[in-house]
Order: C-alpha cells, then sequence, then structure tokens
C-alpha cells in the first residue's frame, strides 16, 4: 500500500498559537469556539481581555479562564508530529526549575471514572473553578481624572468576581493598589447616577437600584478620580 507524505508545513495551521506563533505547547481550547492555544499564552491574554483572541467572540463575562480546556489529546499528536519538541520543552522546564532552586511539578493525572457499560471514561473539567461564594460580577468603567491627580496606572482587568459582601470601600482599596493612586487622589464610584457610600454592599446596591445596575448580568460600577478635600487646603 503506498504511503502519502504529508509536509508539516501543511499542517501549521493547525498545531501553531495564532498567539505566540510557536507550537502548541499545553494545547488549551476555548469552549465556546473551540479555538486552541498555548495554556501560557491564552492565560496571559485572559488578564487583559475575555473574548477568543482569534474570533473576538466573548468566553465569559468576568471568567474567561473558566471556559477553556486542556487538549491533551492534540498535545499528544503536535509532540509526535514536531522532531524533538517535547524533549525541548522538558530539558527547557526542567533548566528553569533548576536555575531557581525550585522542585519540579508533577505532571497532573486524569482518573478514569468507571461508565455504566463498564468501561472507563476520562474526565475533563475545567482549568479553573469559580468559588460559589464569589456570587457578584463587576464591571469596572474609569470615566476620567481631575487634572492634579498625579500619575496612575491604568486598570488592565475591569472585569471582577467579588463576593457579594463587600463594600464599596473593598473596591476603592482595589481599585487604589492596582491602579497605585496616591494617597491624595480621591475616588468617587458611581452605579446608575448614584454616588457610593464606603459602607454599602455590592448586595446591597443590587437590591436597592435593581435592574438599573445591571448590564449584561454585570453589576457595573463607574468611577472617577479627583483631589481629595484635605489635599487642597
Amino acid at each position: 500500500m503506498a504511503q502519502h507524505m504529508i509536509n508539516l508545513a501543511d499542517l501549521n495551521p493547525y498545531i501553531l498559537c495564532s498567539i505566540c506563533k510557536g507550537y502548541l505547547i499545553d494545547a488549551t481550547t476555548i469552549t465556546e469556539c473551540l479555538h486552541t492555544f498555548c495554556k501560557s499564552c491564552i492565560v496571559r491574554h485572559f488578564y487583559y481581555s475575555n473574548r477568543c483572541p482569534k474570533c473576538n467572540v466573548v468566553v465569559h463575562q468576568t471568567q474567561p479562564l473558566y471556559n477553556i480546556r486542556l487538549d491533551r489529546q492534540l498535545q499528544d499528536i503536535v509532540f509526535k508530529l514536531v522532531v524533538n519538541l517535547e524533549e525541548r520543552e522538558k530539558t527547557q522546564m526542567f533548566n528553569f526549575y533548576k536555575e531557581r532552586g525550585l522542585e519540579m511539578p508533577k505532571p497532573v493525572v486524569t482518573q478514569p471514572v468507571t461508565t455504566a457499560r463498564g468501561r472507563p471514561k476520562k474526565l475533563f473539567g475545567p482549568v479553573f473553578r469559580i468559588p460559589p461564594e464569589l456570587d457578584v460580577s463587576l464591571l469596572l468603567e474609569f470615566i476620567g481624572a481631575d487634572e492634579g491627580t498625579g500619575s496612575f496606572k491604568p486598570l488592565e482587568k475591569k472585569f471582577v468576581r467579588v463576593s457579594g459582601e463587600a463594600t464599596i470601600g473593598h473596591v476603592e482599596k482595589f481599585l487604589r493598589r492596582k491602579m497605585e493612586l496616591a494617597t491624595t487622589c480621591q475616588v468617587d464610584i458611581i452605579c446608575a447616577d448614584h454616588l457610593l457610600e464606603h459602607y454599602q454592599t455590592l448586595r446591597d446596591i443590587l437590591a436597592e437600584i435593581g435592574k438599573r445596575a445591571l448590564q449584561d448580568g454585570l453589576l457595573v460600577l463607574h468611577f472617577g478620580l479627583g483631589l481629595s478635600p484635605s489635599s487642597l487646603t
């Protein structure tokens, strides 16, 4: 029987990561659109965005990492197709941990589960799970800063999942830490034209303002920066 040879370059569209342009490492698939990337690439991408970098579909409103799965079968195919790729990756990982004096992590073994017919079935759970106590999804929208508020970092991740018992004071502390705000900077947080107080919990705000506080299931908080009154005296 005649063998048909395939050029590896013809398979590249199926085994290359579109983010780093290299061969897939720890191939990880988005369940919403089935596009696959290196795990480290897609996790880093989701720190700044909640959309697929290839087709722009919204993966999850606040926790896109919840809707990705490791694709071990595809990774096995990549390692078989690309000569020495697996060995090079293992060597690089070994050197990385050795240089830092760290212990090599043990590989995760998927446990088979017996089905009704007695045949083992592998379970592939999500790469990340959302704790049930984080029951409120926030969208933090920046509306601007007054002159004289000083320099600050842009908020890189505006989608946040938190407990409904968190207060506006907690949200302000989060913003101050992430944006590296000066102590003289005042943070005003608004929801549906209501200026919010530090003591108000997110659950109370949802109960008081209702549907006007929501956008696509997200509690929308707008925040602006100004100079605190004490800094003007």
